[in-house]
This record gives C-alpha cells, sequence and structure tokens, in this order.
C-alpha cells in the first residue's frame, strides 16, 4: 500500500476575525487547489478573555459549509432560521450556509479557556444554493477510537478502519465525503490510518510535534500530504494531538469574497446584491 508524505508544512497566519478574536489561520485561500475541498481552518485558543470574549457577532454565509469543534469552552449558536445551538467541550455545529444564512457565535464564558477550530468546506456548484440548514452534534455523539498504545481518535465526520473495525462518524457530505478527527497520540507512538486515495490530505497539529517519515511538523504547523492509501503518524518526545482533514477534491473553481464562497465572479457579485437587498436570507 502507498503511503502519503508530506507536500509542504505551512506555519500560522497571526490574525483576528468577528469582533477581535485572535486566532491562528492555519490554511487559507492560497493554498487552493491543493487542499480542495477544503477551504479555511481557524485555531482559536485563549484563556485570557480579551482575545475572545466579542465573538463573532451576526455575520452572513453563502456557498459553503463550516464545521465549528470546540475542544474547551461554551459557545452558543444562532441564526436568522431559529436555530439555537449550545455548543461544549468535545462538540460540533455543522452549518450547511448553502444559498444563504446569517449567524452568530459568542462565548457563553467570560474567563478561561476557549479553544477550537472552525473548519471551511466547500460545496459543489450544485448544492451552494440549497437551502441552509444546521446541526448541533454532542461530543457522545462523536465515536472515540482507542489505540493500542494508548492514544485515541475521535471520528467528528467520515469513515475509518482502526482495529480491524468499521468506524463512523457523524458528520457527511456526499459530494466530498470528508473524514475529520481529532487524534491524540502518545510520546513516541505511532499509528497508521486507511484513508481514500484521491483524498486531499492535511493536519494541523495543536498540541506537541508529529511526524511523518523523517518530516517533523511542530506545534501550531499545518502539513499539506501527498495522496496515498496510507498515513502513519509518528508523536514526538512529548505526544501530540492534531486535526485531520480528508475530502475528496470537487475540482471546480473557487471564487471567494469574504464570507462568500462561489464559483464566478459573476455569482458573487449577485451574492452582494442579494445580501444588499435581504434576498440572501429571505425565503
Amino acid at each position: 500500500m502507498s503511503e502519503r508524505s508530506i507536500r509542504h508544512v505551512i506555519p500560522p497566519q497571526e490574525t483576528s476575525d468577528g469582533a477581535g478574536v485572535r486566532l491562528k489561520r492555519a490554511v487559507t485561500w492560497n493554498t487552493q487547489p491543493e487542499i480542495d475541498p477544503w477551504l479555511m481552518m481557524d485555531h482559536f485558543s485563549s484563556d485570557d478573555p480579551d482575545d475572545y470574549i466579542a465573538g463573532f457577532p451576526a455575520h452572513p454565509h453563502r456557498g459553503f459549509e463550516t464545521v465549528t469543534y470546540i475542544v474547551d469552552g461554551h459557545m452558543q449558536h444562532e441564526d436568522h432560521l431559529g436555530n439555537r445551538g449550545d455548543l461544549q467541550a468535545g462538540g460540533v455545529q455543522w452549518m450547511t450556509a448553502g444559498r444563504g444564512i446569517e449567524h452568530s457565535e459568542m462565548p457563553q464564558q467570560k474567563d478561561g479557556l476557549l479553544r477550537g477550530f472552525q473548519i471551511w468546506l466547500n460545496l459543489p456548484s450544485n448544492e451552494k444554493m440549497k437551502p441552509a440548514g444546521y446541526r448541533d452534534i454532542t461530543a457522545d455523539e462523536i465515536p472515540r477510537i482507542d489505540l493500542a498504545s494508548g492514544g485515541q481518535v475521535r471520528l467528528i465526520a467520515g469513515q475509518l478502519e482502526l482495529n480491524g473495525e468499521h468506524h463512523v462518524g457523524p458528520g457527511d457530505n456526499e459530494a466530498t465525503k470528508p473524514v475529520i478527527a481529532d487524534l491524540l497520540l502518545r510520546p513516541g507512538e505511532n499509528t497508521t490510518l486507511p484513508l481514500p486515495t484521491e483524498h486531499a490530505g492535511l493536519f494541523y497539529v495543536f498540541e506537541g510535534e508529529v511526524s511523518v517519515g523523517e518530516k517533523p511538523v511542530p506545534t501550531h504547523n499545518t502539513a499539506l500530504l501527498d495522496t496515498g492509501e496510507t498515513l502513519t503518524l509518528k508523536a514526538g518526545r512529548n505526544g501530540g494531538r492534531l486535526v485531520l482533514l480528508a475530502g475528496r477534491p470537487l475540482g471546480e473553481s473557487v471564487v471567494q469574497y469574504g464570507p462568500f464562497v462561489m464559483n464566478t465572479r459573476e455569482e458573487i457579485e449577485q451574492t452582494l446584491r442579494d445580501y444588499r437587498s435581504g434576498a440572501l436570507t429571505a425565503g
């Protein structure tokens, strides 16, 4: 079986978003089309409330899905459709922006550690204008798979064959067949994961260090992967923890403008007209 290797290691961009939430932008538009169908991944992590307390007030989206995974802390989602989600440690909100949604994500804590990720997953052209939707996935809905050497995999989306068993995460999209997993590896631990050969793959290390072959990936760096049937990861001397993303590429053009992701400039211009007129969230 062919092993995946690392194509590039990318340091994060320090930035802020929302009303001033400090974060690390792990991957973004300048890595397209290498990360197709993934669009962006942000990592927020701070125990200083000044870094997160202002949150992400109401803002629009169109044309893709957002997957927000909270590792530590407590946030709340509200949108114009009347959905209200209570997002606590270990939980996920899976939001399909589709033709348009306006939502907010606000911290429900005044102090303590808030840590997590927001991942943007593209939709194919024939799904970009489908109705918006929202789903809460609680921590106890996410399978936890113990590894032989003491580590653990939390399978947020997709399917994995591990320990001779077939495991299925609660998140899915038929077009891109995403795999999203949080892997905790003990010091020096090795693990091998089978991944669909055609899937674009990457991972972001948020604790410790993880290597593929002889190439180490330090904390807060992203590894973009070559194709292959399996991925073998080895934790450093202090262990490692990472978020793994793999998905079936769409092979379509991507035009992004702020919170909108479409296929052409003309579609973006129409989206802006719809947003200004109120049509983006009408109906």
